[in-house]
């Protein structure tokens, strides 16, 4: 009978905390952040850019994605697409300006690659950089976290 409660207690305990919530987002240490909460991935004059796992976390499920044209211009912070899921529509901002050069058009069957891998499936669109100074105006992975603990705290 103790050995029962004793499997039984283990089993309790181990489903809590195989389902509790994750109070962390990943941030990848390679990439630039805005604190709207894009990323954006440098290779030259390419910029590839997402929504964070942070974003995509206090979204939920997503069910749309707007993609813009090829060929359209973003400036920095203004909006390019948005987001929509089972509990709002967001935005997207471009964190940094240029022309549109490659959109994912996997997303527009498969959104939810946003939520399932925001850094990787999920990217939104490639853009060619007008002007690589702008990344200046972005955080790195510290203070990106830190600006997410900050912003979580006073939720």
């Amino acid at each position: 009978m103790a050995s029962t409660m004793l499997w039984a207690s283990r089993a309790a305990s181990y489903l809590r905390i195989s389902v509790f919530h994750r109070g962390f987002s990943t941030v990848l240490k390679d990439l630039k952040y805005a604190d709207s909460h894009e990323w954006v991935k440098v290779n030259g004059n390419s910029a590839t850019i997402g929504i964070t796992d942070h974003a995509q976390d206090h979204l939920g499920d997503v069910v749309y994605v707007e993609l813009p044209e090829v060929g359209t211009a973003v400036k920095q912070g203004d909006s390019f697409g948005a987001v929509e899921s089972v509990k709002a529509t967001s935005d997207v901002n471009s964190p940094v300006s240029g022309k549109v050069v490659e959109v994912n058009e996997e997303l527009s069957s498969s959104p939810a690659l946003v939520n399932s891998s925001p850094y990787e499936g999920g990217w939104i669109i490639k853009v060619e950089m007008n002007d690589a100074g702008e990344l200046k105006n972005l955080m790195d992975s510290e203070k990106y976290s830190k600006f997410c603990e900050e912003e979580d705290s006073k939720h």
